[in-house]
């Protein structure tokens, strides 16, 4: 399962994020999503979880939970939708 992590502080790490959710079960991926141009965190990440009761069991306890410093958000991750097509489309 794909789990949204929001408002994150500038200081948290990949590793960071792979350590609170880890206390839940195995994690497959912890990624603190950086500014394409700065390398600076953009304040939110995404953590890959394989089972699905342990995801929930992790976006039940840490979200509004306090990391470095910020009260963090954690659901369930939306299926990304690729706006940049619909431009170009319109565009022609």
């Amino acid at each position: 399962m794909n789990i949204y992590v929001g408002n994150l502080s500038r200081e948290v790490t990949d590793e960071d994020l792979r350590q609170e959710f880890s206390a839940f079960g195995e994690v497959s991926s912890a990624t603190v999503i950086q500014d394409r141009y700065t390398g600076e965190s953009r304040g939110f990440g995404f953590v890959e979880m394989t089972a699905k009761d342990e995801a929930n069991a992790a976006i039940k306890a840490l979200n509004g939970k306090e990391l470095k410093g910020r009260v963090i958000k954690v659901n369930e991750a939306r299926p990304r939708r690729d706006n940049r097509d619909r431009r170009r489309s319109t565009r022609m």
